[in-house]
């Protein structure tokens, strides 16, 4: 590039029958830094990152032996949960087909489905101590209703975690902006002893995505609940 000169990005070619939306989509992935960087270190999605900046922020794979992978596809989460922790377990699930991942047990089913959290345990081995959760509900462009679907996905997501982590292990899910539902909110505060938010610089600045990240379960309140449940 000569001195003087901006770099203007790769331009889009015209294609026929491409609406604008469409458009500006493929622009934006032409030019975004994290996709050509994925591509050059082999990762299926430029969400890989995301993963790592909040492993690099909070440790979550440090110590993981058995994970799971909620809303897998294409698979760039577990491709950093592998290259972190080979050593780990790890089974993940997704309505859409996901090319096999060396080391990675994949379903392609409905998490929502009555036999899916059976069938991860079961494939697991034995309770997870780190449940990864990037599933969102397909978008209908009405912001309120967008939310509360994705929020249901995060809410079943919690309540499979609470319901199998091991002792000490952590959560982490996506979440819209807005952050955290405050029933949702005070749900985790319960069962683990730090609950926060976090945007990784992977995740795009104007995305209103943002990831809750809840450390330390409290394997003894999980107990108690069951306990007082019992005695009614």
């Amino acid at each position: 590039m000569s001195r003087g000169t901006k770099d203007q990005g790769t331009r889009l070619k015209t294609g026929r029958g491409r609406t604008a939306s469409s458009s500006r989509w493929l622009q934006r992935q032409l030019n975004d830094p994290y996709v050509k960087q994925a591509r050059a270190d082999g990762y299926r999605s430029r969400a890989a990152y995301k993963l790592a900046e909040l492993d690099d922020r909070f440790g979550l794979l440090k110590h993981a032996t058995r994970v799971v992978d909620l809303g897998v596809a294409p698979g760039g989460w577990s491709q950093v949960v592998r290259q972190r922790s080979p050593r780990a377990a790890v089974v993940g699930i997704d309505l859409l087909p996901t090319d096999p991942i060396p080391g990675v047990t994949l379903f392609e089913m409905d998490f929502m489905a009555d036999e899916a959290p059976a069938a991860l345990t079961d494939a697991l081995g034995g309770a997870p101590d780190l449940v990864l959760s990037d599933m969102a509900a397909n978008t209908v462009g009405h912001k309120q209703t967008d939310h509360l679907r994705t929020m249901g996905l995060v809410e079943t997501a919690a309540d499979f975690a609470i319901g199998t982590l091991a002792p000490g292990g952590a959560f982490v899910a996506k979440v819209l902006a807005g952050g955290t539902d405050t029933d949702l909110l005070a749900l985790l505060k319960k069962h683990f002893t730090a609950v926060k938010h976090a945007k990784p610089p992977a995740s795009r600045k104007d995305s209103s995505e943002w990831y809750v990240v809840a450390t330390g379960f409290k394997a003894r309140a999980l107990a108690q609940e069951v306990f007082e449940d019992s005695e009614d």
